[in-house]
């Protein structure tokens, strides 16, 4: 659990789509090994998952959650909605908490949902679950959530959101004393899932 903190996941949660985004460093003690690193998952069509930690935790719990999801849809014909995926991971992280092999894994989950609309949830490694207009993890979030606490209203365009995001990139770019150069943007709506540009200080310019 030594470097989960030194990562960032973002997310903002408005009327009419959900946006998360979560810097792309890989690295293992005082080397950086790659920083282009795929953190945001697709778990179904109006689903994703963002998820810091250590690489092999986070692969493998990421991949472990979707399948089991897709499962479901197999069996019963229809897919979860982020309610019920998001209580469905809480209750995984939960289990292997009290296991001898726990993840130590930090989730932001966004999703579409026909009745309720989107929907962001927070989650931790020690399996604490809520529902949230905002969220952030990693020292970045500390530098970020007041900007999105200022910032954030529910009727913000996509295009809005993701100029907060940017700020929040900017501000941890600016007071962060580890390097996160590049931030992937994934947002969902009723649409389905799409990839918005990197930010990184280019864009920032």
């Amino acid at each position: 659990m030594s470097n989960i903190n030194l990562q960032c996941l973002l997310g903002i949660q408005c009327d009419d789509f959900v946006m998360i985004a979560a810097d792309q460093t890989n690295g293992h003690s005082i080397m950086v090994m790659k920083d282009d690193e795929e953190k945001i998952y697709k778990i179904s069509d109006k689903l994703v998952m963002g998820v810091i930690g250590d690489s092999g935790d986070t692969n493998q719990f990421a991949e472990y959650i979707a399948k089991n999801i897709q499962l479901y849809k197999m069996r019963n014909g229809y897919e979860l909605g982020p309610s019920a995926a998001a209580n469905f991971t809480r209750r995984n992280l939960a289990e292997y908490l009290r296991s001898s092999t726990p993840y130590f894994v930090n989730l932001l989950m966004g999703g579409y949902d026909k009745e309720n609309g989107p929907e962001l949830y927070f989650m931790d490694y020690l399996a604490s679950s809520m529902k949230v207009p905002f969220a952030a993890h990693g020292y970045g979030g500390f530098l970020s959530l007041s900007i999105m606490d200022r910032y954030h209203k529910k009727d913000l365009t996509e295009e809005e959101a993701y100029n907060i995001l940017k700020m929040c990139v900017q501000e941890v770019h600016k007071r962060f004393f580890v390097s996160l150069p590049n931030f992937q943007v994934t947002v969902v709506n009723r649409e389905g899932i799409k990839i918005l540009p990197v930010i990184n200080s280019a864009s920032l310019k």
